[in-house]
C-alpha cells in the first residue's frame, strides 16, 4: 500500500517539472532560439566581416580587464620595493671659545633677572566691591601680623590702605605656607615685589611702559546721553566724564534733547600693550538745543587741572547746579504749594530732588558747615555758609557723612545721605539757594562765575590748546557735512 503511493506522489512529481519546463520555454522561447546555438566560431569563415552586440561587450570587457591590470601590478610592485639604505652622517662635537678673562655670564640669562631667586608661584587676587586689604589677607590664610609687616616696610603706606575694586594683588606663600612675597602697584608705572624673610622685608620695583592713546567719537543723543556714549564707542565712564565737563552750563536731567550732539578727543591708558583703564577727556564740543559748548582740559600755573571754554575761563561755576544724583525733581520751587503731609498751602522754598535712599549729597560749593542737626520739619538738615551773602541748606538726610559744625568743606565733598527723615513722603534731598537771607529758587538763580585767566596765562592757554580746538572744528565740520548729505 505504502509503495503504490509513493509511485503515485513520484509519477505526479515527474509531471510537474515537465510542465514547469514547458512553461519556461514557451515563455522565454525568443531567448533560448536566440542563443542556444551561438558560439564564437560558427560559420565565421561563411560570414561577413562585422561585429554583433555580443562581441562589443565582450570586447569592452577584455578591454577594462586589461586596464585594470596594467595599474595594479606596477603599484603593487612599488609597494613591496625595498628603499636602499639611508646615507651615513657623521657628528662631531665643537668646542665653544672661551670667554675673555675677566668677563661673567649674564645671571639674567634663563632666569628671573636676580641671580639664585626663582620667579615666585603667585596668587593673583581682585579686590571686590566693600573689601579692604585686610580681608584679603584673611581669605588667603595669611594673618594680621603680615599685613602690618608689609604697611610698616611703605614709607606711604597709601597705595596699600587706598584699595578700589578690580584692583590686583598678588602672593606667594613659603614651603611652610607662610607669606613669601607680596605684588602690587603702586601706581600705573611702578609695580612693588615685597620678599618676607627673618630679617625683615626686602623692596624690588618695577617700571611698567605706560601710554596714552588719543581717541575721536562723536555721538548724536537720541534715546539718551548713554545710548548716544556708547553708539560712539565710549564707556559710561567716559560719558559721565564728558556730562561732568559740561554739567555747570548744562542740566543733563532737563535740558538734553533730541539731536544734541557733542564730539570729544579723550586718551585711553594702556599699560604694556593691554587696556589699563579710561584716561581723561582733552577736549569737547557739546551741542544743546542748538547752542554750542566747548571745553578743553588745562592745568594752570597753581598746577590746578580745569576745563575751560574757548576763552579761557573756567567752566566750574562757584557752585553746583544739581547737588545730588536724582531720579526726577519731585516739587519745584513755589511761594504755595499744597504740603503734602500737612495738607494746606505753604510755600516751597528750595527744590525736591527724588533719588534712592541712601544717594551721596554734595556741598554745592566750597564753604562752612554752620548747622548739623534736626531740624523740625526739614529732618537730618546742614546748612554751609559760602560767603558773606549766600547760603546753601539740605534736609531729609537719612544721615550726615564725617562732617561738622565749623568744618570747612570743598565743592563737591558728600556731606550726607539721601533719605525722607522729617516731613517728607519718599525719600529726597530738599535743596534751598538763600542770598542776603532771601530764598532764591536753585534751578534759575544766576550762578557766580569763576575769573578768567590772567593774561600772561592766556597767551600760554591758546598756545596750548590751539590745536585740539582746530581739531574739534574739523570733527564737528565733517559730522555736519555728513549730515547735509
Amino acid at each position: 500500500m505504502t509503495d503504490s503511493k509513493n509511485a503515485t506522489h513520484s509519477v505526479r512529481h515527474t509531471a510537474r517539472r515537465l510542465a514547469i519546463r514547458r512553461h519556461t520555454q514557451r515563455k522565454h522561447f525568443h531567448f533560448y532560439s536566440r542563443w542556444s546555438n551561438w558560439t564564437f566560431v560558427q560559420n565565421m569563415s561563411a560570414l561577413p566581416i562585422r561585429w554583433r552586440a555580443e562581441h562589443w561587450i565582450l570586447g569592452g570587457v577584455a578591454l577594462l580587464l586589461t586596464a585594470l591590470v596594467g595599474i595594479v601590478i606596477p603599484t603593487w610592485a612599488n609597494a613591496t620595493r625595498h628603499e636602499s639604505d639611508p646615507t651615513p652622517y657623521t657628528t662631531l662635537n665643537i668646542e665653544l671659545p672661551q670667554l675673555p678673562p675677566g668677563s661673567e655670564a649674564d645671571p639674567a640669562i634663563g632666569g628671573y633677572g636676580v641671580a639664585g631667586d626663582a620667579e615666585p608661584e603667585w596668587r593673583i587676587v581682585a579686590v571686590r566691591a566693600g573689601q579692604s586689604l585686610s580681608d584679603i589677607f584673611r581669605e588667603q590664610g595669611f594673618g594680621p601680623n603680615d599685613l602690618q609687616r608689609a604697611l610698616d616696610s611703605q614709607g606711604d603706606a597709601s597705595p596699600l590702605r587706598r584699595i578700589r575694586p578690580g584692583q590686583e594683588f598678588a602672593f606667594a606663600p613659603g614651603p611652610d605656607g607662610d607669606l613669601a612675597a607680596m605684588r602690587f602697584e603702586r601706581d600705573d608705572a611702578t609695580r612693588v615685589v615685597l620678599r618676607f624673610g627673618a630679617d625683615g622685608v626686602s623692596e624690588t620695583t618695577e617700571d611698567r611702559a605706560v601710554e596714552r592713546r588719543t581717541r575721536v567719537a562723536h555721538g548724536v543723543v537720541t534715546r539718551s546721553l548713554f545710548y548716544a556714549g556708547e553708539q560712539a564707542g565710549l564707556s559710561d565712564a567716559m560719558v559721565l566724564k564728558l556730562a561732568n565737563a559740561f554739567g555747570y552750563d548744562i542740566d543733563f536731567a532737563q535740558d538734553l534733547r533730541e539731536g544734541d550732539s557733542f564730539s570729544v578727543i579723550y586718551d585711553d591708558v594702556y599699560r604694556e600693550g593691554e587696556h589699563l583703564r579710561d584716561g581723561d577727556i582733552i577736549a569737547a564740543t557739546f551741542i544743546n538745543q542748538g547752542k554750542r559748548y566747548t571745553a578743553v582740559r588745562y592745568t594752570n600755573a597753581s598746577g590746578e587741572t580745569l576745563f575751560y571754554n574757548e576763552a579761557g575761563r573756567p567752566l566750574r561755576k562757584s557752585f553746583l547746579r544739581t547737588p545730588v544724583e536724582f531720579t526726577r525733581i519731585s516739587s519745584v520751587f513755589s511761594t504755595g504749594r499744597m504740603h503734602p503731609v500737612l495738607g494746606y498751602m505753604r510755600a516751597h522754598k528750595g527744590v525736591d530732588y527724588a533719588a534712592p535712599t541712601g544717594t551721596p549729597i554734595r556741598a554745592a560749593g566750597n564753604g562752612k558747615i554752620t548747622f548739623r542737626g534736626w531740624s523740625s520739619g526739614y529732618g537730618n538738615f546742614i546748612t554751609i555758609q559760602h560767603n558773606s551773602t549766600i547760603t546753601t541748606a539740605y534736609g531729609h538726610m537719612s544721615r550726615f557723612a564725617n562732617v561738622k559744625v565749623g568744618q570747612n568743606v570743598s565743592q563737591g565733598q558728600t556731606i550726607g545721605y539721601v533719605g525722607m527723615t522729617g516731613l517728607a513722603t519718599g525719600p529726597h534731598l530738599h535743596y534751598e539757594f538763600r542770598v542776603s537771607g532771601q530764598h532764591r529758587n536753585p534751578l534759575t538763580v544766576t550762578l557766580p562765575i569763576e575769573e578768567a585767566l590772567p593774561a600772561a596765562q592766556l597767551a600760554q592757554f591758546k598756545l596750548k590748546t590751539a590745536p585740539m580746538l582746530a581739531r574739534l572744528k574739523t570733527i564737528d565740520g565733517l559730522q555736519y557735512a555728513r549730515a547735509g548729505n
